[in-house]
């Protein structure tokens, strides 16, 4: 009794974590993960607004007052820039690799004079930078991501109808570009 009890707990635990594995592998197989999607929108190292993607993708604005943009990038070659004025009441930035996993996040509070200026590079771009930054690279925020492709999804705050353009024209004029020489 004890071997057929032993056996029926086995097979439930067996397959209860066969199912966890399956459930939670399953966007891989599909191509319906964060990163493929984001991949469809449009050509990397360039922000692409989500206010103007097809609802039915998975990638929507829930939050009225959020605007956010997105930009994938490949940095095996060259670090990325990341550049955007400071001017809506609130902007924050996080970056994913192509796993969704957050490497990094800040917002206008953190930065630097409200602006976003940063570098992410790979380990060994980012000692390369490190030893010569240039008059260019002095303020900019350092970012090392162990992979080289991901992506970045900038969010700025609407609260009302006459911030809206505000919050347009920070996410248009966001700059997610390969930096052009240290």
């Amino acid at each position: 009794m004890n071997r057929i009890m032993h056996a029926v707990v086995t097979g439930i635990v067996g397959a209860a974590l066969l199912h966890i594995i399956i459930i939670l592998s399953l966007p891989n197989f599909t191509g319906k993960d964060a990163f493929t999607r984001v991949r469809a929108i449009g050509p990397s190292h360039s922000f692409h607004s989500l206010g103007d993607v097809a609802k039915d993708d998975g990638l929507t604005n829930v939050d009225p007052f959020i605007k956010t943009a997105v930009c994938h990038f490949d940095i095996a070659r060259q670090p990325l820039r990341l550049l955007a004025r400071g001017g809506p009441s609130f902007w924050s930035l996080a970056i994913y690799d192509k796993d969704s996993n957050e490497v990094f996040s800040m917002n206008d509070r953190t930065s630097v004079g409200g602006n976003l200026d940063m570098v992410l590079a790979t380990p060994v771009q980012l000692s390369q930078i490190r030893k010569a930054p240039g008059a260019a690279l002095t303020q900019s925020i350092l970012v090392e991501h162990k992979g080289t492709t991901g992506y970045v999804v900038l969010r700025t705050m609407a609260p009302q109808p006459s911030f809206e353009a505000e919050a347009a024209s920070f996410l248009e004029e966001a700059v997610c570009t390969p930096l052009s020489g240290p």
